[in-house]
Order: structure tokens, then sequence, then C-alpha cells
């Protein structure tokens, strides 16, 4: 994103904006990949970090070239990269990652350019389809306890006249802050949720990775 980022009628995305979006997703993905695993190890499979960060470097191998990039629409570039994620990720992840960029990059639609509400729109479609794929609610110990804060965080801070870049740090910390409030939390959903009692003690490896996609909107949307 050109310019400072509070500017520009609070701030745009653009299809080079979303493009960089998945590449820092990537990147934040790739750093933790060993740590979201570890985090599975266990309450899980044991592969959730290295089943994400084969899907994220799919997603970035999907991405257009930059000459297309001036000319496709950020809707079109988050759904590839869903649909990239969706068939190169095992496990859960593939299905519900995948459904939220492509939930957020229909969401977009055809505009060139997403404003801070699109953006946000776009969000509060994530979470819709996150939700409709998994079945899990706030509280149930998943990536939806990082992804419907920071949803929310991001419209609350959009109403209090927030811009773009200050919308997507507030929905970044609300992920963080979900996360780690996943610790204390017995998993209803998924295979952490077979172990019942014992699944309480530990961070979300779903709702960790949740949280890092939502500090890499951050980063993008903050530069200048």
């Amino acid at each position: 994103m050109e310019g400072d980022a509070e500017g520009q009628a609070g701030g745009r995305l653009d299809a080079r904006d979303a493009a960089a979006w998945i590449r820092r997703a990537a990147e934040l993905v790739s750093a933790e990949a060993e740590r979201l695993t570890r985090l599975d190890a266990a309450i899980g499979d044991g592969d959730h970090g290295h089943n994400l960060h084969r899907g994220f470097t799919a997603a970035v191998a999907a991405l257009p070239g930059e000459a297309e990039l001036a000319e496709i629409r950020p809707g079109k570039v988050l759904i590839a990269a869903g649909r990239a994620i969706v068939s190169k990720t095992g496990g859960a992840s593939g299905p519900l990652y995948g459904t939220a960029l492509r939930r957020a990059g229909k969401a977009l639609g055809d505009a060139s350019e997403a404003d801070a509400a699109a953006v946000g729109a776009a969000l509060k479609a994530m979470v819709e389809g996150v939700q409709e794929l998994g079945q899990a609610n706030e509280g149930d110990k998943t990536m939806i306890d990082a992804l419907a804060p920071a949803a929310a965080a991001y419209a609350t801070a959009l109403d209090g006249g927030a811009g773009l870049a200050a919308a997507a740090r507030a929905a970044a910390d609300a992920a963080d802050a979900g996360a780690a409030a996943t610790v204390p939390m017995q998993a209803r959903k998924g295979r952490a949720s077979y172990l019942g009692p014992r699944s309480t003690g530990h961070l979300d490896p779903g709702a960790s990775s949740t949280a890092l996609v939502l500090r890499a909107l951050a980063d993008v949307t903050g530069r200048e």
C-alpha cells in the first residue's frame, strides 16, 4: 500500500496489497511452523504448522504476476489463494483457511480497490464461512476464538473513526488476545475435543495461526 496508510480516505486494499497480505502471512507461518506443529502435537495430529506452511507456500505460488496484479481485482487474488490452500493443505486446515480466504474474496467482489469498510465486511465473511464449515463458536477452542474477536475489533475500530491500518492493528491485537484466551479452554470441536479436560492448558494451534494471518494484514496495511 503506497503512501500514508491512514490517509487515502482511510486506506484502501488493491490487488498488490492482497498479494502482499498472502506473502506476509506465508512468511509468518513459515517462521512459526515448528511452533505451530508443537502446539498441535499436544492436542491434535501434530501437523498443523507443516500443513499450513505447505498451503501458504502454494498460495504464494498461485498469486498472479506483477503485470497481472495491475489489472486484477483484490477479491480474485484472495479467491485464488484460498483455492491453492484447499488443494495443497492437509487435514482440516485446508478447507477452513481456504474457505476463509475465498469468502473474503467473494465479499470484496469486483471492486478494483477495497476501502476500510469493505475489508471489514470481508473479515466478517471469513468468520461466517469458517463457522458454517466447522460448526464452531467462540469458546470452542478453535481458530474462531481468534478470528471472531478480530473481526469484531476491526468493526469497533472502524465505527470509532479508524482507518484501514488502525482497524487492522486492532484486529490483529484482538486475534492475539483471543488465541491466548484458548489456553484454559476445553476443546469442543476437532481432534482436540477427544481429549476432553486434558485439552485445557494448551494454546490452540488454529487460533495461533489465525492470529498470524491477521498480523500479516496489519503489517501490510501499516506500511508506508
